[in-house]
């Protein structure tokens, strides 16, 4: 189906762990926690728990989905590919393209938190100035752009880390935070309940800020032509990664409920890990959460970068978008045509950026128009496994649920929000959002008036993948007896 460049990315460079380990760092935990908190906070109030709850159950039917097409279809486009090969390849290729759009634009929404509060670090004031702010943000972009260029073992080596010490500290505060004895309200389990959102609307703005928090455990699926046994390691590495990032999240959110007043959450924006820090630790505690959200802001700039540069690299390959995005460095066999033309979009929007007012009110349109993005593809996702794997569905009851009715809900949740948030969101997150969508339109039409073999797809199926894959396997007859769980597992 693909047509291929000279050479390819660099097999066998990950392995488990490595692989964990961009799965929670693409999650970004800390930054997900300061940048998007005050934003779930003004939207569902003290129902935050409950909107990151019930977004993890159909985002875990996404991660099964994630997990089983890629065990019949190993490929740095992901959900590009698969989407293409099930469904149809326009919807394939607006599946790759809205990942391509929101993670570019999350150059700027990731980067202007750890711009921001590196300045706090040394004076406030300087903090409060978007311009300067967009500045040092974009350096760490720069930085991190270097690195990704440089080869995935290096990537790896800066991840582990980068995620190591910022893993550490936030365990540290969740511990210091329960056993704190100030409190600004009592604990409430039915901050986990449904009675707190303000109707259909207010639950799907809710959930969709709340997809916004785990975007990213994907990033194993787009590194999968570079992971060793990645048929397993990439979907095992996700279900990891979001259960991981999943009680964080929650953690923290009660923390905050419990630990700040409304108007305190509110107020603090961006900061508001700052503040909480301040609030378990006073003079040393919001430094440390600080420095923990730079960490974590720079960890998943570069997840991103790999996500976005492997996308457009499978696109290249395909001669979906210009083929030298499909091209490879011969030194460190990185899509160094990807790399920058990524670095060179992030620089226009963080231009724009610099002129366009509060970081607060940037982040919130940024992260409401990258869940659009979001909950469009994963939705896809969702349904493409489901009929990838129809043959196989009613083998057995836990391939029925695992693989059939868990990812269609998924799917089903994820447009549900898509569609119900639209009335809530602000005319610049529309724009964003939906107006990035339309754009993929006129590449799409281009490359398909001139011909590209994607979209004349083969079609994934997952019991010929499986069955041609257990054949071209140099395995024993009875580890081959074993493996016919192969198409059930996950």
């Amino acid at each position: 189906m693909r047509t291929t460049t000279s050479r390819g990315l660099q097999p066998n460079v990950l392995g488990t762990f490595d692989t964990i380990v961009m799965a929670v760092a693409g999650s970004a935990p800390a930054y997900s926690l300061a940048a998007t908190t005050a934003v779930l906070f003004g939207a569902v109030g003290y129902a935050g728990p409950a909107a990151l709850l019930t977004c993890a159950i159909p985002m875990f039917g996404i991660v099964l989905a994630y997990a089983r097409l890629g065990r019949i279809d190993v490929n740095a486009g992901a959900g590009y590919s698969w989407v293409g090969r099930t469904l149809h390849p326009f919807l394939g290729f607006l599946s790759g393209w809205a990942l391509v759009f929101a993670a570019t634009v999350f150059m700027v929404a990731g980067s202007l938190p750890a711009g921001t509060l590196t300045l706090a670090l040394f004076d406030a004031d300087l903090a409060a100035s978007t311009p300067l702010a967009t500045g040092v943000g974009a350096c760490w972009f720069l930085l991190m752009l270097g690195v990704v260029l440089g080869g995935a073992r290096l990537t790896v080596r800066a991840q582990l880390l980068m995620s190591g010490i910022e893993m550490a500290i936030l365990l540290v505060f969740v511990l210091a935070a329960v056993a704190h004895r100030g409190r600004a309200v009592a604990f409430d389990w039915s901050w986990f309940g449904l009675g707190h959102f303000h109707g259909p609307e207010g639950f799907a703005a809710g959930a969709l800020i709340a997809a916004f928090y785990y975007w990213g455990w994907d990033v194993t699926s787009n590194l999968s032509e570079e992971t060793r046994n990645s048929r397993r390691t990439a979907g095992l590495a996700a279900l990891v990664g979001v259960g991981f990032v999943f009680l964080l999240f929650v953690a923290f959110t009660v923390a905050v409920n419990v630990l700040l007043p409304a108007d305190g959450i509110l107020s603090a924006g961006p900061n508001v890990l700052a503040v909480l820090g301040e609030e378990i630790w006073p003079g040393v505690g919001g430094k440390l959460l600080v420095v923990a959200v730079i960490l974590s802001t720079v960890a998943t700039l570069e997840t991103t970068l790999l996500q976005v540069t492997r996308s457009l690299f499978a696109m290249g390959r395909d001669r979906t978008l210009p083929a030298a995005l499909g091209l490879v460095h011969r030194r460190w066999n990185t899509p160094w045509v990807a790399v920058a033309a990524v670095g060179a979009a992030a620089l226009v929007l963080f231009a724009a950026a610099a002129a366009a007012g509060s970081v607060q009110r940037i982040l919130s349109d940024a992260v409401s128009a990258i869940g659009l993005q979001i909950a469009f593809y994963y939705g896809l996702a969702g349904i493409a496994a489901v009929v990838a794997y129809k043959s196989l569905l009613l083998r057995s009851a836990k391939n029925f649920l695992l693989g059939g009715v868990w990812p269609l809900l998924g799917a089903a949740f994820m447009l549900w929000a898509f569609v119900e948030s639209l009335g809530e969101l602000s005319t610049t997150a529309l724009a964003i959002g939906l107006g990035g969508l339309a754009a993929g339109l006129v590449p799409m039409a281009v490359y398909w008036r001139k011909g590209s073999d994607y979209y004349r797809p083969a079609r994934l199926d997952a019991s010929r993948a499986l069955a041609a894959a257990d054949e071209s396997a140099p395995v024993s007859p009875g580890a081959r007896l074993r493996d016919k769980s192969y198409a059930t597992d996950f």
